[in-house]
């Protein structure tokens, strides 16, 4: 008995062994298999390192083969954590994800120096405007309406018993209540239950003054963009029957509103304009005279030397910018782009467009080395060339070929306050003729 049970063990403990070396055998990986899902996520793992490259350190919303890299090499080391295969894949999407993040370095204070110099300079201004708005209020306190709103109803006063009134209206919201009515250019501000007032902004009266708040605008405080609604004090001169959203599929009805001829364009905090046909577009803002000796003050660069560099010359064209210099800004611009009044009002545009994204978007940029190639002209320091050629070959080509005409092709990176890249590098293209200085030509692309 005992034979037979020493037997059945030997036998039982023989199939237990057989079935524990099958088992291992089947869950041995494949070699072959697992060395094809390497190579699959090598090559996700590739396409997304092409990609990071072509950013150049800008960061990207979408990336094509960046969940797959990552999903895959994720998989692969749970569950081979020790292959070094394996390994190596996982630290290559460990380097590409950080790079795919964006470059960034330290901020300088030095780059952030103009947002300073332009709150301090905000705070001057805006002090000369809210004491000249109280005592423009003041000197016409005896006729101003005690409230705007609810406006006077036109169907039970008339105007000679109104008076000559005047009104404030702090809800002024150009140009998004702009229109253009049956009895003139009008900015609306009211509703049909408590009644309308309408800015006669078609005249001098309120022309003056809004060149004026642009000029603020472009050479003191880029914040400004950001104020939805402007305060305006006038006086009310006639009624008027007017659709505020004219047109032929509008549903609104005709309103009686009061007329308003503006005397003073209010923003608290920023500044006061009023007419004033002596000035510059017949307007100017409370202070201006005061601008350009405190600016003065605060620049780094006053002019572009004779023998500038191309990468020195972007440099203080940010420069320019970045401090609201824009004599300098012109002065770093080819002429020819400036010889028409369409030009020097895209030179302005564009202007605009560079405050809006230094206010916004970012506070420097760094710039690469030139390329400089020989657009027209002979090149006379091609050495190639230069090693067949005469003296007397070389001059003859200098005479016939014409003035020399040169591209260089400086790339920007543009930084901001965090000290995080923005977006791609950017080229900007520069021009010099006959050996003489350099000059931006394409002073329209973003940092």
């Amino acid at each position: 008995m005992q034979g037979k049970t020493f037997a059945l063990r030997t036998v039982l403990a023989a199939i237990l062994a057989a079935t524990a070396t099958a088992t291992a055998v089947a869950a041995a990986p494949d070699p072959a298999a697992v060395k094809r899902k390497i190579g699959m996520a090598d090559y996700y793992v590739k396409e997304f390192e092409k990609e990071v490259e072509r950013q150049k350190g800008g960061e990207k919303a979408v990336w094509r083969s960046k969940n797959d890299a990552v999903s895959r090499v994720k998989a692969l080391k749970q569950e081979f954590p020790d292959d070094p295969d394996v390994q190596k894949l996982f630290l290559r999407v460990r380097t590409a994800l950080m790079k795919s993040k964006g470059d960034y370095t330290e901020v300088n204070e030095e780059w952030t120096a103009y947002k300073r110099n332009e709150e301090s300079l905000r705070k001057t201004i805006a002090t000369l405007a809210d004491d000249e708005w109280k005592a423009l209020a003041a000197k016409v306190a005896d006729n101003m309406l005690e409230k705007a709103f609810p406006a006077p109803d036109s169907a039970e006063i008339t105007l000679d018993e109104l008076g000559e009134k005047y009104v404030v209206l702090d809800d002024i919201r150009y140009p998004m209540n702009q229109f253009y009515g049956e009895t003139g250019e009008y900015v609306f501000s009211g509703k049909p239950s408590e009644g309308f007032y309408y800015v006669d902004i078609a005249s001098r009266d309120w022309l003056g003054p809004y060149e004026a708040v642009k000029r603020y605008r472009r050479n003191v405080d880029s914040g400004l963009q950001d104020v939805e609604k402007w305060t305006v004090l006038g006086k009310i001169t006639t009624v008027v029957l007017e659709n505020t959203h004219p047109g032929e599929n509008s549903v609104g009805a005709a309103t009686y509103g009061w007329v308003v001829k503006p005397e003073a364009l209010y923003v608290p905090g920023h500044v006061l304009a009023i007419r004033d046909n002596e000035a510059a577009s017949s307007g100017r803002y409370i202070g201006e005279e005061k601008v350009a000796a405190i600016k003065d003050s605060w620049y780094t660069v006053k002019s572009v030397p004779a023998d500038v560099t191309p990468e020195k010359l972007m440099e203080i064209f940010m420069t320019a910018i970045r401090e609201k210099n824009y004599a300098l800004y012109q002065e770093c611009i080819d002429p020819e782009r400036q010889k028409t009044p369409v030009a020097e009002d895209l030179l302005r545009y564009h202007w605009d467009l560079h405050q809006e994204r230094f206010h916004k978007e970012y506070v420097h940029a760094t710039f690469d080395k030139a390329e400089i190639t020989v657009v027209s002209g002979f090149d006379e320091d091609d050495d190639d060339e230069n090693f067949f050629l005469t003296e007397d070959q070389k001059d003859t080509l200098t005479k016939i070929s014409g003035e020399k005409v040169e591209d260089a092709k400086v790339e920007s990176k543009a930084i901001d306050e965090r000290g995080k890249q923005v977006g791609s590098p950017n080229p900007h293209h520069l021009i010099r003729r006959g050996g003489g200085r350099w000059y931006v030509e394409d002073y329209e692309i973003r940092f």
